[in-house]
């Protein structure tokens, strides 16, 4: 079992001349539970089921699980899950300490919010910021998939 540990932060900048790789996202939840949650994913051609826990009171860690599932699983239970659906584009732009930005750029009613993260060794690890790179966002609640699921951008 993992600890997950990352920063979030809004983008303000032009990032697409560093993308390495870019995928599409679709993801919907079985369980929203702010004590867990229960993700269904389809990420290019694969399928995960993955489940975290409550983060820290930062919000930078929290335990996760994951799980590759065939994306005929995924599409299935995609279809028993709660109401709404993520749907985005993540594009992989590396860091220069060997670490990756995951940029989220979201379709349908989280239309215009893009996301940045960056998966940590450790909460206190330090990284070059590049320009693009805006406001933090790390714990706010109305960032998170399973918010915005419920509280789409578009409400705000």
């Amino acid at each position: 079992m993992a600890q997950e540990i990352e920063r979030k932060f809004l983008v303000k900048g032009e990032y697409k001349p560093s993308v390495v790789k870019h995928f599409r996202i679709i993801q919907a939840y079985l369980s929203s539970a702010s004590e867990r949650t229960v993700r269904v994913r389809i990420k290019g051609n694969n399928g995960f089921l993955t489940v975290k826990g409550i983060a820290s009171k930062s919000g930078t860690s929290r335990f996760e699980w994951e799980k590759e599932i065939s994306v005929e699983e995924a599409t299935a239970l995609i279809e028993i899950c709660e109401p709404g659906l993520i749907d985005k584009t993540r594009f992989i732009v590396p860091e220069p300490s060997g670490l990756a930005f995951e940029i989220d750029e979201f379709y349908g009613d989280n239309e215009g919010l893009v996301i940045a993260e960056i998966e940590l060794p450790s909460e206190d690890y330090v990284f070059k910021a590049p320009d693009w790179l805006g406001k933090e966002v790390t714990g706010d609640a109305r960032y998170y998939n399973s918010i915005l699921v419920k509280n789409p951008y578009k409400n705000w």
